[in-house]
């Protein structure tokens, strides 16, 4: 080794074991991994105690009972005597078993929320309909016999009253600024377990469940179970920001699924009740349907939202402003309308007789119509949803003209029968007995016509066909091959 790599690793070593100066090495600090990062707020769990100990009082539970005679009973429900442990206990082992009274007493639970310091109460509907009696219960073990003020079956609200004084309420939040994602608490009597405390994140907003169209349901992780209903839905701040209504379930228990009516809704519908007795809605007379891709493709439009309009009852408001099977509406009353869900909530939160603009996309363009917006009769049904249709990639039809009497008898003054279905057709929901009424908004007056207008869509091309049943219309996307 030359003398010179010799004075390099004898400089090394001497660096190495800090003897270069007469000093110690300096030690090497390693990163500490400090608490407050381990526990940074991106994760951090909130702590409700103080929302519960601050709101819990003003929550109720609600007990009713209902005088059931023996011509009602059903061996399937719940209620019957027959699902009584003790009465099939009777029929398996005693060989003359008592004879059950000829009626008795179903009770059901569930739970509700204090609105006013004087005694008004809100829950839903389902919790006190064809109730004989209905108790309620407050965390400081008072009870007292509440009168019904009234109820919407249709959104699943209802309003009773104590007589009580000086209660605790429970503050009222805005919906609308719920975050998906936003943690919130759910406070109720799951199986008679008063003032249980539950808590999860809101999963969705604006939902629309089946059979329930005026309702922009919130939807939540939050369990919640029999006896929930009813209760009050908070938000961080301490808001009620919603109703818990009902759960999504295939065992009757809590499945992950829970949705909320949003307070705005049920103070609406409340004051209502409370000053008028009964429940207004707005009504625009039309059948609409989700648009899809290939819908939103034939209309000429850039992307598919809206509500498709399938028909438009006769004399209805939106008949008599100008609105027409084929329209998609946009927009309601300065709202903008993304999907056919969202527009019956708004159509039915709009007072009767208000004139209002809907936002229209026809022939290309968008336009506002001027519309006075009608009254939904109470007893109708519910139904402004039509059910999208699969897709269907080719024609395979077998049409024949309409004789005057099925004219007549479906109510229509054009069109063509659908006598067979076959091919990709087959996979489709268009049955034998359909008629087809328009084709990208042409009318169709004869089997000839349609077929002549079939020849001349380009192959790939997707047409709209106006489809009639059951005195429905829907639009069926057609592709062409």
């Amino acid at each position: 080794m030359s003398a010179m790599k010799m004075l390099v690793c004898f400089a090394l070593s001497l660096a190495l074991l800090g003897c270069s100066s007469g000093k110690e090495s300096p030690q090497v600090q390693l990163p500490q991994q400090s608490t407050q990062s381990a526990q940074a707020p991106g994760v951090l769990l909130p702590d409700f105690s103080s929302l519960v100990a601050r709101e819990g009082a003003a929550v109720v539970n609600i007990s009713t009972t209902r005088i059931v005679h023996d011509s009602e009973s059903d061996p399937s429900s719940q209620d019957s005597p027959d699902n009584d442990p003790f009465y099939d206990f009777f029929h398996r082992f005693m060989p003359n078993p008592p004879q059950m009274p000829h009626e008795y007493q179903s009770k059901s639970l569930g739970s509700g929320f204090i609105i006013s310091h004087d005694g008004y109460i809100l829950t839903n509907a389902h919790v006190i309909d064809d109730s004989d009696e209905v108790t309620v219960k407050l965390t400081d073990k008072r009870e007292f016999r509440a009168k019904v003020i009234g109820s919407d079956k249709r959104a699943d609200i209802a309003l009773i009253k104590i007589k009580a004084k000086d209660l605790p309420i429970v503050p009222i939040g805005d919906p609308s600024t719920l975050k998906v994602g936003e943690w919130v608490l759910a406070i109720g009597s799951p199986f008679g377990f008063d003032n249980s405390v539950t808590a999860g994140i809101v999963s969705a907003k604006g939902r629309s469940l089946p059979d329930e169209n005026y309702v922009p349901f919130i939807q939540t992780d939050v369990p919640i179970n029999p006896g929930n209903s009813g209760g009050p839905l908070f938000n961080m701040k301490g808001e009620v920001v919603g109703i818990n209504s009902q759960i999504y379930s295939r065992t009757g228990g809590y499945m992950g699924l829970s949705f909320a009516i949003p307070i705005d809704v049920a103070m609406n519908i409340s004051n209502q009740l409370r000053e008028n007795g009964k429940i207004s809605r707005g009504r625009l007379g039309v059948e609409i349907q989700e648009l899809n891709q290939d819908l939103a493709k034939s209309f000429g439009m850039n992307d598919a939202n809206g509500a498709l309009v399938a028909s438009v009852e006769k004399d209805s408001p939106a008949e008599k402003a100008g609105i027409r099977s084929g329209d998609v509406i946009l927009g309601f009353n300065g709202k903008k309308v993304d999907s056919s869900t969202e527009l019956p909530a708004l159509v039915g939160a709009t007072k009767p007789g208000s004139k209002v603009k809907v936002r229209i996309w026809r022939n290309g363009s968008e336009q506002d119509i001027d519309v006075t917006v009608g009254e939904l009769s109470s007893n109708a049904a519910p139904s402004l949803n039509v059910p999208e249709n699969l897709r269907i990639d080719r024609i395979g039809l077998g049409i024949k003209d309409l004789s005057m009497d099925q004219k007549n008898a479906a109510g229509v003054d054009h069109g063509v029968l659908v006598v067979k279905v076959k091919g990709a057709m087959m996979q489709s929901q268009m049955t034998e007995g359909d008629i087809i009424l328009a084709m990208n908004n042409t009318d169709i007056t004869s089997a000839e016509q349609f077929d002549r207008l079939l020849s001349g869509i380009p192959r790939g091309q997707t047409v709209a066909l106006l489809v009639r049943r059951d005195n429905n219309s829907i639009f069926v996307p057609v592709k062409v091959e």
